[in-house]
């Protein structure tokens, strides 16, 4: 991997050279041919079979490393030089000279292929890769899209998982505990609070009704199963695949305990701020009362 340019270096400013034999004008070109030569040589001492430039690779390099069985890679965007650096364990070289075995990667296959008229480098079998490549193919732009957001959301729900090193039971499970919890916790208090924390049960109690109504199921059923099934076991949560009540860890149905945690506080202090509402400045009259085009309130008055 080298972010510099295998080419011969334009000086920084203009130059006039003056050649008065073709003897000359031969040597100067087989000095540049040289200075190329001595660069593709420092790649292959090095013992690299295949090369990624971040910049240009001069026609003439690219014909020498052909010669010498190494496949060249030129114009290779910095983000994509960096990912193939965690991938195959590959230093990033800025100078040639400082080129050494030690600085190159490892990985099984490298080789073109062409995807939809589109020409692809795959570099594959990386041992220990730290950066690897999806590739999503769509019959349109949005089912892209909706598949990388997907994808995106899994992963995030995966690393928070590994993280954390904490799940709970999918299935609506958790929300009927909590629920359960919450009712029996009610009848110790009395007053407006009591009212509060059974509007806080019955809101943990939406989760699985709308898990059941999305499956095709009758809510109310399958809430009154779950209450009954969690008496055994608080793992027991909907089944949406089988229409059924059952136990969600052998089932393999987990979910990261931060994205529950997260969903309940952000839902708990969406409500809190709205009960912190003090005053609602209402309107008394709407815009037919006052006279005005409906279509115009809040603008310029009607014209004349």
């Amino acid at each position: 991997l080298v972010n510099a340019p295998l080419e011969v270096k334009e000086t920084e400013m203009d130059a006039e050279i003056t050649i008065t034999d073709p003897a000359q004008m031969q040597a100067f070109i087989e000095q540049e041919e040289k200075m190329v030569k001595d660069m593709v040589d420092k790649v292959v001492a090095a013992g690299a079979n295949v090369l990624f430039a971040q910049k240009g690779i001069d026609d003439l390099a690219q014909h020498y490393l052909s010669k010498a069985g190494v496949l060249a890679v030129r114009r290779v965007k910095k983000s994509d030089i960096e990912k193939l650096s965690r991938a195959t364990g590959a230093n990033v070289i800025t100078n040639l000279d400082d080129l050494t075995e030690e600085d190159l990667g490892i990985a099984g296959t490298v080789e073109e292929r062409k995807i939809s008229g589109d020409d692809m480098i795959f570099v594959e079998e990386c041992s220990g890769a730290k950066s690897v490549t999806l590739f999503v193919r769509g019959s349109t732009k949005h089912i892209v899209d909706e598949i990388v957001r997907a994808i995106e959301d899994a992963i995030g729900v995966v690393a928070a998982t590994v993280e954390d090193d904490k799940v709970v039971a999918g299935g609506g499970a958790p929300e009927i505990a909590m629920a359960k919890k919450l009712k029996d916790y009610a009848e110790s208090i009395s007053g407006r609070e009591q009212l509060a924390v059974n509007a806080f049960a019955e809101a943990l109690e939406i989760v699985p009704k709308t898990l059941a109504e999305n499956a095709g199921l009758d809510s109310i059923d399958s809430l009154v199963d779950l209450r009954a099934a969690q008496e055994d076991s608080y793992y027991m949560g909907l089944d949406v695949f089988t229409g059924e009540v059952a136990d969600m860890k052998e089932a393999g149905v987990i979910e990261p305990k931060r994205v529950k945690k997260q969903a309940i506080q952000s839902a708990s202090e969406a409500a809190e701020m709205i009960l912190r509402i003090d005053d609602v400045i209402a309107s008394t009259k709407g815009p037919e009362d006052m006279g005005m085009d409906p279509s115009m309130a809040g603008g310029m008055p009607p014209m004349m």
